[in-house]
């Protein structure tokens, strides 16, 4: 296993250069499976998120051809098998959209249930179930794989409402019902960036969508998608993600390819806690020379704060003159980090939803662990800006959505590296 060690104290100065979005990666690539004939991908991040879907598709059939550490080509014009692999789909949450893909495809898909991160809580499919069910498809679960049949093999247009804003129930049922008969409209629709780009690259690939990215999604069924090439956006976690960084341990960074739009609800919050932020045409640059103030900050479905960068900014937060509250909006709990925090010296109390956020002069480094995607990338801040070394293990979440992300630390000054973990020697033992 790896971990990373990290010698804190070092502002970040310099530019890092966004990778393509993990969220909107996830979903358009098994989007694929419904495209007939060549479709290219560009703008591709290179995370072991990507890496599994490529296999699942791979063992389905389909016929992968990387033009570039970011362009891949993928036919999956001769896939004939709607049931996937098991191992492969237990180890990533967004094996889900494979549902969605298949049904839209064959009519059928049998998927195994999705791992991924767990950060307390379960994160039901109930919503993607009941779009399903009401396009026609019979869902049951068995022998651990999620079992979904359309009458006929092919899926009818419905009106569906959402009991809450699933971004994943979204995404699912808009790929089904891209190749239903007639019309499907999805009302309380998620709006994330992410959900628009699905709808861009299906339309892109002959689809007929509008209205992603309000909370009315329509669809009118088409017969079969069609080759074509397309560019997935930047993600704007990951510039979240650095952008944090910048304010935990002081420095400027140009943070470069990215669509300040999808920033607004980050850029807000860090300018709340003294943290100065230029916007130009497609980067931002990010300058933080003052101690940081308190805020508070609630996550909230698009456009509100994002879920997937609460961890960052409470370690933020943690190092802010004052108290701050950060309240979970999304998950009903996602505070497993925290006590990984409170070994480094911060002040965090959490009350059901809410961490409370006393900042401290400093953070002390220490053994941690990362427990999902966002929280490792919490840790890796955390260890930046305290003092001394710290060691990061379960490092495998966080490169399930960050790419190069020690190399590109580095370039901004970081002391930052990876090891091969000998269990009996880590830092954390006994």
């Amino acid at each position: 296993m790896t971990k990373y060690i990290v010698e804190g104290g070092k502002p970040l100065y310099g530019e890092v250069e966004i990778s393509g979005a993990k969220n909107a990666a996830v979903a358009i690539i098994p989007a694929a499976l419904m495209v007939r004939g060549v479709c290219r991908i560009e703008n591709v991040p290179q995370i072991s998120d990507v890496t599994l879907l490529l296999r699942i598709l791979e063992q389905l059939g389909a016929s992968i051809r990387f033009v570039n550490r970011h362009t891949v080509e993928l036919d999956c014009t001769h896939i004939r098998c709607a049931r996937t692999n098991y191992e492969l789909c237990q180890r990533i949450r967004a094996s889900y959209y494979l549902i969605g893909s298949l049904l839209g495809r064959f009519g059928e898909a049998e998927v195994a249930m999705p791992g991924g991160c767990f950060f307390g809580g379960v994160r039901p499919i109930d919503q993607h179930v009941k779009g399903f069910s009401a396009l026609g498809a019979r869902v049951t679960m068995n022998g651990g794989f999620i079992h979904a049949k359309a009458k006929n093999r092919r899926l009818t247009g419905a009106s569906i409402y959402f009991d809450v804003v699933s971004v994943g129930a979204t995404m699912n049922v808009m790929m089904a019902a891209a190749t239903a008969e007639g019309t499907t409209v999805i009302e309380n629709a998620a709006k994330e960036p992410h959900i628009v780009d699905l709808a861009n690259f299906l339309n892109s690939m002959g689809a007929n969508i509008r209205g992603a990215g309000t909370d009315t999604v329509k669809i009118q069924g088409v017969r079969q998608l069609t080759g074509g090439t397309y560019a997935i956006i930047p993600d704007q976690i990951e510039a979240g993600t650095y952008m944090a960084a910048v304010a935990a341990v002081g420095g400027e960074v140009l943070v470069k390819n990215i669509i300040p739009k999808h920033m607004d609800c980050i850029t807000a919050k860090l300018q709340e806690m003294g943290v100065e932020v230029e916007e130009h045409e497609d980067t931002l640059l990010v300058r933080r020379l003052h101690p940081l103030r308190k805020t508070n900050v609630k996550t909230l479905p698009y456009p509100g704060f994002p879920t997937d960068m609460q961890p960052q900014i409470t370690t933020a937060l943690a190092l802010a003159q004052g108290t701050s509250l950060v309240t979970e909006g999304v998950w009903s709990s996602r505070y497993r980090y925290v006590d990984e925090l409170k070994r480094m010296g911060a002040s965090i109390q959490v009350e059901d939803k809410t961490a409370i956020v006393e900042g401290v002069d400093h953070l002390t480094g220490a053994p941690v662990q990362a427990y999902d995607l966002r929280a490792g990338a919490a840790m890796v801040i955390a260890a930046l800006a305290a003092q001394g070394q710290s060691e990061i293990t379960g490092v495998q979440y966080i490169e399930r959505g960050y790419e190069e992300i020690i190399s590109k630390l580095r370039a901004l000054g970081a002391d930052i590296y990876a090891v091969e973990d000998a269990p009996e020697l880590s830092m954390r033992a006994g």
